[in-house]
């Protein structure tokens, strides 16, 4: 069975989506849509802007999605037997599968990405990328920390990143390292994305979420926070609403996957991260990718 993964924050690049949008009608009018519904030239800073510029959160989340949603939908032989996407991957899963529309997912996307950047206001904090930890030491040393930080990103085997305050990060990272971590490495991110500190993200997506209209999906969507197929509406954005503030189970999820018969992954959108994660999670899995 072939399953489509769809990439998140992170996978950007400066170029991203230009080859679609010069190549392709339907690309360039869910481009120019894209632009109308944001209301800045997003298309601009995806083909011509800098690194810093990619960077900023409300451009990040759209830009991905549309490059991931865009090429999904420009695709002739695109028809998925499950999908997966990794944390803002999972709405481009959504749109691509038509349990949301292009224009919905795209307004939630930017909702969620500026909801993000105000509960990173309130309060500073950060993720590190922990290597080479079971799990469950990296969870037991999370919990005897004081201070908000929980595992946000069960990556691959040996690959976790952690999420909190700044405090509670720096204090685990040098406990990991005493476990034996390879690496506890804080990352160049600007808040503690899947805490408990992202609940005014929450909060506010939540009701957006709640008045978008969600179809049945046309196969089985693996969703962040379950890591198990789910085919009914109402499931789905619970999951998604619980999503922020959850971790992403991407190990789960693709063991799952395989469980339920995938026998090759295509990771949909720019980059190549997920193809890598999923060779650590499944050593024998046929993977590919399309940007």
């Amino acid at each position: 069975m072939k399953a489509f993964i769809f990439p998140g924050q992170g996978a950007q690049f400066t170029g991203m989506g230009k080859e679609l949008y010069e190549n392709s009608e339907l690309a360039r009018d869910l481009f120019e849509k894209a632009n109308e519904i944001l209301g800045f030239r997003i298309t601009d800073i995806m083909f011509e802007g800098t690194a810093e510029e990619l960077k900023e959160t409300k451009v990040t989340q759209p830009a991905v999605f549309l490059h991931s949603v865009i090429l999904a939908k420009t695709l002739t032989d695109f028809k998925p037997e499950m999908v997966a996407g990794h944390s803002l991957g999972e709405f481009s899963a959504l749109v691509s599968t038509g349990v949301i529309s292009f224009e919905d997912g795209l307004k939630l996307v930017s909702k969620r990405a500026t909801a993000m950047q105000k509960a990173c206001d309130i309060q500073k904090s950060t993720m590190a990328a922990v290597l080479g930890l079971e799990d469950s030491i990296v969870e037991k040393v999370c919990d005897s920390v004081d201070g908000v930080v929980v595992a946000a990103n069960y990556n691959c085997p040996g690959q976790l990143v952690i999420s909190g305050e700044i405090n509670a990060i720096n204090e685990a990272c040098e406990k990991l390292k005493e476990n034996g971590a390879r690496r506890a490495l804080v990352l160049p991110v600007g808040g503690a994305f899947h805490s408990p500190l992202m609940s005014p993200a929450k909060e506010e997506l939540e009701k957006a979420i709640k008045n978008t209209i969600f179809h049945k999906p046309s196969c089985p969507i693996y969703q962040n926070v379950t890591a198990s197929a789910v085919m009914d509406e109402n499931e789905i954005k619970n999951n998604l609403i619980s999503q922020l503030t959850s971790p992403v189970r991407w190990t789960h999820t693709i063991q799952q996957m395989v469980e339920d018969g995938a026998s090759e992954f295509i990771e949909v959108g720019p980059g190549k991260v997920l193809q890598g994660l999923v060779q650590k999670v499944y050593k024998e899995a046929v993977v590919n990718g399309l940007s």
